[in-house]
Parts: structure tokens; sequence; C-alpha cells
């Protein structure tokens, strides 16, 4: 995506200093496009084959160097882009009760497949899903999974974000892929949360 009107102004009001506009390929700097017409950069939904997670939010991006990580810099550098993905605000402390989210389907063997995909991505655990879910512009519904197989070996769980709620009738995608590697992916510990 090439940007510049934007850029220019921010290069202003730093600068002090009246200068033309300077053309800026952020894909060229973040390495992808993490734009929402390019679905937060996982332009390729996670059950058809060739896809790969667009982001990483977690501890752990030492163990995936090959993804977009949300933590530190960037998160500073995005937010000058709001139509970029953003990383996650600190959580505030919900009332005990509730998370904002009503499970909708737990421990299945499939995963939500459907015409609303929004992103998909990996994370650390079923509450960074959702904290990624309450980032994106639009996300009603996070889907956290295993797919076991299909990851290049990380155990990290898939979080597929979509734009309405889901059910079990929509966890579909029960994986089946041939991998690189020859082996077959599936998915185990599928867990759907729709936003209240």
């Amino acid at each position: 995506m090439r940007l510049f009107a934007i850029f220019s102004v921010v290069v202003v009001a730093i600068s002090g200093v009246v200068s033309t506009p300077v053309e800026i390929d952020l894909t060229s700097i973040l390495g992808t496009n993490l734009a929402s017409s390019n679905s937060y950069g996982a332009p390729l939904a996670p059950w058809k084959y060739g896809s790969v997670p667009g982001w990483y939010y977690g501890n752990y991006p030492e163990r995936h160097r090959n993804i977009r990580c949300l933590k530190g810099w960037i998160c500073k550098f995005l937010s000058w882009f709001p139509w970029l993905v953003q990383c996650p605000k600190p959580p505030h402390i919900p009332p005990p009760t509730s998370d904002g989210y009503t499970q909708t389907f737990a421990n299945l063997t499939g995963a939500t497949q459907a015409g609303d995909y929004m992103t998909y991505g990996l994370v650390d655990t079923i509450k960074d899903c959702k904290t990624m879910c309450n980032s994106v512009a639009g996300c009603k519904f996070a889907n956290s999974y295993h797919d076991v197989n299909g990851k290049d070996g990380s155990t990290q769980l898939t979080c597929s974000l979509f734009a309405t709620c889901h059910t079990a009738s929509d966890a579909t995608n029960t994986g089946g892929q041939t991998q690189p590697d020859g082996s077959i992916d599936y998915i185990t510990s599928s867990d759907g949360w729709c936003k209240d």
C-alpha cells in the first residue's frame, strides 16, 4: 500500500519544515501488507491451502520470526496507520462474571469456515484471541483452536476472526490439507466466542 499524505503531514509536524510529500511503501517496511483489504496479512483463510497466519500476538515472538509480531516498537508504528491491524491495548479489568464473550461451542474437531472471515494469526491463549478480536474493527467472533501439523510445528493456538457470530454448525474446517513435509493437518480444541 503506498501512502504519502498522512506520512507527509507527520513529517512536517515533527520537523516544522514544509517539504514535498514523500511516498512510503509500508509493505516494504513491515514485510507484509497488514491492511484490512488484505485480511490484515492473512488473505488466504485458514481452511485454504497455502494459508499463512498474518500476525502473532503473545509472549514468544522468537518462535515466529516469519510472522509479524504485535509487540514492542511495531505497536507504536502501527498506531500512525489506523487502517492496518492494530496491537491490542492493555485490557481493562473486566467484571469477574464476564469478559464480554459468550461461548458458542467448545472442544470441537472443526474450526469455523465462513464467508465473513476477517483475518487469522497465532496466539498463546484463548484470552489473547479475544483480545485480538477486540482490537480488529468489526470483529464479532473469535475461534481459537489447535491446527495440528498446520503451523510448521508451532504449539500456539490459531485465532480466526469473523464479522458475525457462529455456532458449531459452521465449524466445518476439519483440516485434511497436505503440508509441505507430507503430514496432514487436523483440528483439535476448537472453541467459539461471540462478542456480547
